[in-house]
């Protein structure tokens, strides 16, 4: 059954649009493979040593880096967001996940196809529970083997990887999630942002600690105070597969007394 039938029309359009969620059977045939493929690190190695040119990568570290800030999004955004604001469940595990890696044109066009679309519900007074299952499915099912992985064939800190998924979760929430007009849903979402910060145990990702709350370093006052900026405590590497070197705008190499 067709992933799409399982969400009304206006909730697939932001799905399969913004957040790039799509079937399996629409995935791109000659840039994409199987999460769990992915482990192997032959497989893993040849990925990045085919993405690296594509992106203008030097290295496999800095290719692993840009990678996973990119399936990051794409993971987090579909699953995420179908969990806080249309109370859906995707479960995301490596047998369900398909990795895709297209780029074109200095841009990312990949999307995030899964085989078996078939929400997980839950009963009264389940929620929590339900919550769990797929935030654990999520991140330490999904996500955690896939930066062990990154780490052992790049030597990619995993405190990068970890890093890039959390402020692709903080976006999300903070951005995203805040344009919504419906009381109730925002406060769903807040709800579940809020667990996820101060409450979702290290076990749920996979570590011996929560990396939403680890890197959420306080927002550093900028232009003589006139704005704020959460500076990132770690560089994703993106300034150097770029020419010239352009940098994100939380990049700890632009907070006031950091020397490039």
């Amino acid at each position: 059954m067709s992933l799409a039938r399982h969400f009304t029309a206006s909730e697939w359009a932001v799905l399969s649009g913004g957040l790039r969620l799509k079937d399996s059977d629409e995935r791109d045939p000659l840039r994409s493979l199987m999460a769990r493929d992915l482990l192997r690190e032959d497989v893993c190695e040849q990925l990045l040593d085919t993405l690296g040119p594509v992106i203008g990568s030097p290295t496999r570290a800095i290719t692993a880096s840009l990678l996973g800030k990119r399936l990051s999004f794409l993971a987090t955004g579909a699953c995420l967001y179908a969990m806080s604001v249309y109370d859906k469940g995707l479960l995301l595990t490596l047998d369900n996940t398909v990795i895709e890696y297209s780029h074109d044109d200095g841009v990312w066009t990949s999307s995030m196809p899964l085989h078996h679309g078939q929400p997980l519900t839950y009963g009264s007074n389940e929620r929590e529970v339900w919550r769990e299952t797929l935030v654990q499915a999520l991140f330490a099912g999904l996500l955690q083997p896939l930066w062990q992985t990154f780490n052992r064939v790049t030597g990619v800190s995993r405190r990068i990887l970890w890093e890039n998924t959390a402020v692709r979760v903080y976006s999300l929430y903070e951005k995203r999630m805040a344009k919504i007009d419906d009381p109730s849903i925002r406060e769903r979402c807040e709800a579940d942002f809020q667990w996820l910060m101060t409450q979702a145990e290290p076990a749920l990702f996979g570590l011996d600690y929560n990396p939403l709350s680890h890197f959420r370093r306080p927002p550093t006052l900028v232009d003589e105070g006139q704005r704020s900026i959460r500076f990132r405590r770690t560089c994703c590497f993106y300034y150097l597969a770029t020419e010239p070197a352009e940098y994100c705008s939380t990049c700890p190499l632009l907070r006031p007394g950091k020397c490039r």
